[in-house]
């Protein structure tokens, strides 16, 4: 059997000797593993640096195998992601929710998304928003997404401000009132309107909503904890927005 795809390298393991095994994001076949034989030469650990965008072609005997990738380079942004925190973590952070999701199931939309946040982590502003619309979209494929685009008590499209952690769906201001201690936040970047730009207090409060929602639905019921990365990420894109913040009072006041 044999695929040719465009991917995006998410990380190596060492295989013996000289070879390794791939982990990548493919546009077509979602998260897939193959080996590449002499992985660790000087010329192939370049290119298999994790956020660097590749042609892989696959070949195996039978499809369940692991099979193995030869590896062409086409986009070399390793060297590049690595100038800022907010690079660094991210990669990672976006490697581990890929690997919420089942290996070979297909999630082109996730496959893009990646490519674009990629080309913006050096902003972090921009990729503090980028990875927080990246978050919703895997809670919205592991089936867990959210409802944001129209009051839940109401049905008013308007003033959402609130979103409820029990059902994770928007909250207009008037409706969620009585109850806006228990509510959690809904940034105004996130709203249909979308007409805001992200700043320290709606990332903060971004990021606390989905890391609210990402542990209720997936780390609690599998009994995992969030990757550390995502902490570096969202404190290093918010160190950058308010370099007065020293210090955060710890990863849940932020992811959960």
């Amino acid at each position: 059997m044999q695929w040719q795809d465009q991917a995006i390298i998410l990380g190596v393991k060492r295989h013996g000797e000289t070879s390794v095994i791939a982990e990548v994001m493919t546009r077509d076949r979602g998260r897939h593993l193959g080996l590449v034989r002499s992985g660790r030469s000087r010329a192939m650990q370049p290119v298999l640096q994790a956020g660097n965008a590749v042609e892989v072609i696959w070949r195996a005997r039978l499809d369940e195998h692991l099979g193995e990738f030869r590896v062409e380079p086409v986009t070399l942004r390793a060297a590049r992601l690595m100038e800022t925190a907010t690079a660094v973590y991210g990669v990672q952070a976006m490697g581990a929710l890929l690997r919420l999701l089942p290996e070979r199931d297909p999630h082109p939309h996730l496959f893009e998304a990646l490519e674009v946040i990629l080309d913006h982590l050096h902003n972090p502003a921009d990729a503090g928003e980028l990875f927080v619309r990246f978050e919703l979209a895997v809670l919205n494929d592991l089936g867990f997404g959210l409802d944001l685009a129209e009051c839940a008590a109401t049905g008013a499209r308007s003033d959402l401000v609130y979103v409820s952690p029990k059902s994770g769906r928007a909250v207009s201001r008037s409706a969620g009132a009585p109850w806006a201690d228990k509510m959690l936040l809904l940034p105004p970047f996130l709203g249909i309107e979308g007409n805001h730009a992200a700043d320290f207090d709606s990332l903060t409060a971004a990021f606390r909503l989905t890391g609210f929602f990402l542990h209720r639905h997936v780390y609690e019921p599998r009994g995992i904890e969030a990757a550390a990365a995502r902490d570096g990420f969202v404190q290093a894109a918010l160190k950058a927005l308010n370099p007065a913040l020293r210090t955060l009072s710890g990863p849940n006041d932020i992811s959960a």
